[in-house]
């Protein structure tokens, strides 16, 4: 995590999350909340979320939520409702621990998914809008195609040991709660689109021209039935991760759409 950061752990009903803070303090400016994909943790953002503050002079959080890098452990199997039950129940309760005032949620695959839920499950006056990387809305075959691929590469392959690096005593249950949710017979016919008619704040969607895990039907189907404005970015030679495989293309996005839409700084900056 970056050196200029705040970290520690966050008290979540008894369960403790890694996080860090970078940039201005939630008193002080909106704060952009990174939520991470399935696979992922605070420290696999690496320097992007420091990239975004920087460019955007916006506050970050960065966590990893239970059973992922730092944080502790999950239970496995995971429920198949794990998205909804981090969208419903466990982020607002991460953003009043973090004392957050007004965020913008940037959420990348599960994150997306996880993003969405709670802005159309929730309808959270804190929240300004959405950054979406390679976002799922249901369930497709090129997904399960290549989370069978992530499987194999897992159990044969090198995966275990580069994720092993960054989750440590959680590698296990940070794969398998993910990988055998989504290959669950009972989740071929996962859907959050109920969710998305309820979103009336702007959102950016960004998505890979090359993504393994999701076609343009995804983003399509979030732009023709929000309610709010929607910014969509298709990036070519890209795959699942633009902060990664397009870094300069997805920062300048996203400094370009929190310009537009982070809201008013909070009231207790306002006065000082």
């Amino acid at each position: 995590m970056g050196a200029d950061g705040r970290t520690g752990r966050l008290d979540i009903g008894g369960v403790k999350l890694e996080y860090e803070r970078i940039g201005p303090s939630p008193d002080e400016a909106t704060t952009l909340v990174f939520l991470h994909e399935g696979l992922s943790c605070a420290a696999l953002w690496k320097d992007f979320p420091g990239r975004v503050a920087e460019a955007s002079g916006l506050g970050v959080l960065v966590y990893s939520r239970q059973g992922y890098g730092g944080s502790d452990p999950v239970d496995v199997p995971r429920p198949l409702t794990y998205m909804h039950d981090e969208g419903l129940r466990v982020l607002p309760k991460v953003l009043d621990a973090a004392a957050v005032r007004s965020t913008i949620l940037v959420g990348h695959s599960d994150g997306a998914s996880i993003a969405l839920i709670h802005a159309g499950g929730r309808r959270d006056p804190r929240l300004r809008s959405l950054v979406l990387m390679a976002p799922h809305v249901f369930n497709e075959d090129l997904s399960v195609r290549s989370i069978r691929a992530a499987k194999e590469a897992y159990e044969h392959g090198g995966l275990r040991t580069r994720l092993a690096r960054y989750h440590r005593d959680n590698v296990d249950c940070a794969f398998w709660g993910w990988n055998r949710a989504w290959l669950d017979p009972g989740f071929r016919d996962w859907n959050i689109e109920e969710f998305l008619p309820s979103i009336a704040i702007p959102s950016l969607l960004i998505q890979g021209k090359d993504d393994e895990y999701g076609t343009e039907r995804q983003v399509e189907a979030i732009r023709s039935q929000v309610a709010g404005p929607v910014e969509l970015l298709m990036l070519p030679d890209c795959r699942h991760a633009p902060h990664r495989d397009q870094p300069e293309a997805t920062l300048d996005a996203i400094k370009r759409f929190t310009e537009r839409y982070a809201g008013p700084r909070p009231a207790s900056a306002a006065i000082r």
